[in-house]
């Protein structure tokens, strides 16, 4: 064995002895954990059940729409089952975790048609709220906003009946694709319409009632989270009633902070105490300074130059 071999050798030994330290980053059993790839895959093939006819999959070679539509259901019950009762077992036994995961994922599948309905009037808030829409397919097929809600509100199914990880997987996921933050915690109404999304975060108590628009860049978030886990299944993030309007790089903060209906949240605005119904809320105009610039005077705007000739300072 060559030096190099023998160093290679020596480290490959001390880390596998670092796996048995017995701290959260060490567990070394991957089929105790969801996986994380099935997961993304539930999401594509849920969207698929909530909008049909937007997607196809070439593995199915069926022309009839609802057999294709019977097994792609199928599919994801069967993965859904078998990755929630995957992250059931940490509590349960075996045999009660795949009980139990059984009796969530068809409460999740009832919940389906639900979802849809709300999903649909998310579509037309996005196509009534930004004229750049010409077409609510267009909605369906390109906007990162209605992906983000969507999966949020899939996620959200999940967390209100109990599962574990999963729900923040699916946001997550959304989180990276669209760079929207939605906490599947959160508690959304009818209508919802995220205008551009980019850098929206949404914490997990927020309340946010119907037709409620949001820009790009707004944080709907905690005041502090310096209390740790002490502050779980607290009140943290504000709520915002219905109607209400919220511009680019706003944040607002706090549980106790209560955004009244009708109301208007101008952009670059941070609240961290309620306001009440019917209200706009804007910074004051900054001071603006104007100074010209010296473009050689080719724009005819601008004082022409000075001569320029050598030794001239």
């Amino acid at each position: 064995m060559t030096p190099i071999e023998e160093q290679i050798e020596g480290i490959v030994d001390s880390i596998l002895v670092d796996y048995h330290n017995e701290r959260a980053i060490d567990k070394l059993d991957p089929f105790q954990h969801p996986d994380k790839d099935v997961v993304i895959d539930m999401i594509g093939k849920l969207l698929r059940i909530v909008y049909p006819g937007f997607s196809r999959d070439r593995a199915y070679r069926i022309y009839n729409t609802k057999h294709n539509l019977s097994m792609l259901i199928e599919d994801v019950m069967y993965n859904l089952n078998k990755q929630i009762a995957i992250v059931l077992r940490s509590n349960l036994t075996a045999e009660e975790a795949q009980e139990k995961a059984q009796e969530l994922s068809l409460e999740f599948f009832r919940a389906i048609p639900g979802v849809r309905a709300v999903a649909q009037t998310d579509v037309e808030a996005f196509y009534e709220g930004d004229p750049a829409a010409y077409s609510t397919d267009e909605i369906i097929f390109c906007y990162p906003g209605l992906f983000a809600i969507t999966v949020y509100r899939l996620a959200h199914i999940l967390y209100t009946l109990g599962v574990p990880l999963l729900p923040r997987i699916m946001t997550e996921h959304a989180h990276s694709v669209t760079g929207i933050d939605i906490n599947p915690g959160a508690t959304i109404g009818k209508y919802f319409f995220i205008d551009h999304g980019t850098g929206i975060v949404v914490g997990e108590t927020t309340v946010i009632g119907d037709h409620v628009k949001v820009y790009q860049g707004v944080t709907l978030g905690a005041l502090t989270t310096r209390g740790g886990q002490s502050l779980r299944g607290k009140k943290r993030h504000p709520t915002i009633e219905d109607n209400v309007t919220i511009y680019a790089g706003a944040s607002i903060l706090g549980g106790g902070t209560v955004i009244g209906r009708d109301s208007v949240i101008g952009s670059n605005v941070f609240i961290t105490h309620s306001i009440p119904a019917c209200t706009t809320v804007s910074v004051k105009s900054q001071e603006l300074q104007f100074k010209p610039r010296n473009c050689e005077g080719n724009c005819g705007n601008c004082a022409k130059p000075e001569p320029f000739w050598e030794g001239q300072k």
